[in-house]
């Protein structure tokens, strides 16, 4: 029997955790299984506030996809086409020319994309933080600003390098902007020209509230905690502007800023306006419990989806209610997913997702954090710890788990490292520079 071919789109948690479990849970000669990604690895995203921060490793973030999903097949590129009317997905390699993969099953998960807004001088001045890059980036960025402004004499220049601009209160923007405070902090003992309450951080969010996934008293606590720390907290606030770097906020106030970071939500990835799988009007891909892709009740059998770019109905929830685009289900449903998929196979039918949220978990900085999981609320140094357990345990890999552990236990004997390497962003700039400078050899041999 010719064993059937799961395509996989997309090699985050949602793809790498339903590959290693095919490849696990299926036999050779029933399926063979292929990972489409443009990144050889996979990004756990909670873990990049501390990568940023200084606090892990940036590659101890991320999973090597071929040491990981050594029995399948791992194709570097992107899949810029989808037609399940002919099972077929058109796949673009890092070189060369595009190609077509056939397949039996296919499990779109390409993830989500920043959901950003037509506010003018984000595109020029913003700075993203989902990959591990942006988090490399934004890390170097806030020294490189110390160091500017430690050496210039001039106040409006000193006053925009040290001035820090976070939109958006949920997990990513609260997380992200505390670490980073929390590193800058501990970088200015060695810039004596400069003192902390110079530092100007500001968080930004178009709510009343911040952190929504918990309760109300959570995100309130979280609000004391930071202004207590000096931060600029501008709640029920839009960014109107940003040209040039000139801040304008609809409270009214503006001032200039060099860092300016957007975590204000997702969207599913741009990807999927290239298939010809149903959609709702959010741009997710329509899913029953069970995982399986539905079109107007039907099941379009052989389709599967999950995770951000799925609309996954929260069976613990009143219907209407959709699952929501966080790790915690991501990886829970690409369990499910992958066993549904090997019972199909198998000619079993498919049981559906259900999965009550055990809770969220957020560090607020170095030994500070806020949680709550299954009703019972922590702050401070315990919910720090509980944040560490948790996504300690669910990062993949024992190699994953060992190396956080140990970048962790150096740092209780270690200080923090605060230094820049900017020159990663531009490798080449020096050398080229060097290049032009040689004069070019007319005629001599």
């Amino acid at each position: 029997m010719k064993p059937q071919r799961i395509l996989v789109v997309g090699a985050g948690h949602v793809g790498l955790y339903a590959a290693l479990r095919l490849s696990k849970k299926l036999r050779s000669w029933e399926a063979e299984v292929i990972v489409v990604d443009p990144q050889p690895h996979m990004t756990y995203q909670p873990f990049l506030p501390e990568a940023a921060a200084g606090n892990i490793s940036p590659r101890h973030t991320v999973v090597p996809l071929r040491r990981e999903l050594r029995r399948c097949t791992v194709v570097a590129g992107s899949v810029t086409r989808i037609e399940h009317a002919r099972r077929t997905a058109t796949v673009q390699p890092i070189i060369g020319p595009a190609r077509e993969i056939r397949y039996d099953h296919v499990i779109v998960a390409p993830g989500s994309v920043s959901r950003t807004l037509p506010i003018p001088g984000l595109k020029e001045h913003g700075i993203g933080f989902k990959t591990i890059g942006e988090a490399i980036y934004l890390r170097n960025h806030v020294l490189d600003r110390l160091d500017v402004a430690a050496a210039t004499p001039d106040p409006d220049v000193r006053r925009c390098a040290l001035t820090f601009v976070f939109v958006g209160g949920g997990y990513a923007g609260i997380e992200a902007l505390a670490e980073m405070e929390d590193m800058a902090r501990d970088a200015l003992r060695y810039y004596p020209e400069l003192r902390p309450e110079e530092m100007h951080w500001v968080l930004v969010e178009a709510t009343q509230r911040v952190l929504p996934e918990v309760d109300r008293d959570m995100g309130a606590y979280t609000v004391a905690q930071l202004l207590k720390r000096g931060l600029d907290i501008r709640l029920d606030t839009r960014l109107e502007s940003c040209v040039d770097g000139l801040v304008r906020l609809s409270d009214g106030d503006s001032f200039r800023a060099d860092t300016i970071v957007w975590t204000a939500g997702v969207k599913p990835s741009p990807m999927l306006e290239h298939t010809d799988l149903p959609r709702d009007d959010r741009g997710r891909i329509t899913c029953l419990p069970t995982l399986q892709v539905v079109r107007d009740g039907t099941v379009v059998e052989g389709a599967w989806s999950a995770g951000d770019c799925a609309a996954v109905p929260d069976l613990t929830k009143p219907p209407g209610n959709y699952c929501s685009p966080s790790a915690q289900h991501a990886v829970r449903q690409a369990v499910r997913m992958a066993d549904n998929i090997r019972a199909v196979i198998r000619g079993r039918t498919p049981v559906e997702y259900r999965h009550r949220h055990a809770g969220s978990v957020a560090s607020l900085g170095l030994h500070k954090g806020v949680a709550q999981v299954y009703g019972i609320k922590l702050k401070g140094f315990p919910a720090w710890v509980m944040h560490r357990t948790y996504h300690m345990s669910r990062i993949p890999s024992l190699n994953r788990k060992v190396r956080v552990v140990v970048d962790w236990t150096l740092a209780f004997f270690l200080r923090r490292e605060v230094v820049a390497l900017g020159q990663l962003h531009d490798p080449r700039e020096e050398f080229v520079e060097a290049s032009s400078a040689v004069p070019a050899r007319t005629g001599e041999r």
